[in-house]
């Protein structure tokens, strides 16, 4: 069975950082590509950030571009958002995704986490 587990969302105050951490279990991790979604109270779920099986390419929303990074750990089964100079309209419900046959796009997703919360005060 295949889990996908967030952690490290929180409250932090406009131009903090957080990182958040999408541990894997019951797949193949490394050869997994691996994906970030957000949700806003009221919008729909959105892309913010991709990387492939084995790092070397990594996908970003315009949105984020040059503040957030996204990184991996085949070892430790985990992939990692790093976010810095939060801004109060990246407060969401974010959501780890695996084994996607695109990157960009929910539907091409098939595994999916609980999300976790992030949220910016201005």
């Amino acid at each position: 069975q295949v889990q996908l587990v967030e952690s490290g969302g929180g409250l932090v105050q406009a131009g903090d950082s957080l990182r958040l951490s999408c541990a894997a279990s019951g797949l193949t991790f490394s050869t997994y590509g691996m994906g970030w979604f957000r949700q806003a109270p009221g919008k729909e779920r959105e892309f913010v950030a991709a990387i492939s099986w084995s790092g070397s390419t990594t996908y970003y929303a315009d949105s984020v571009k040059g503040r957030f990074t996204i990184s991996r750990d085949n070892a430790k089964n985990t992939v990692y958002l790093q976010m810095n100079s939060l801004k109060p309209e990246d407060t969401a419900v974010y959501y780890c995704a695996a084994n996607p046959t695109g990157y960009h796009k929910e539907h091409e997703y098939t595994y999916w986490g609980q999300g976790t919360q992030a949220t910016v005060s201005s």
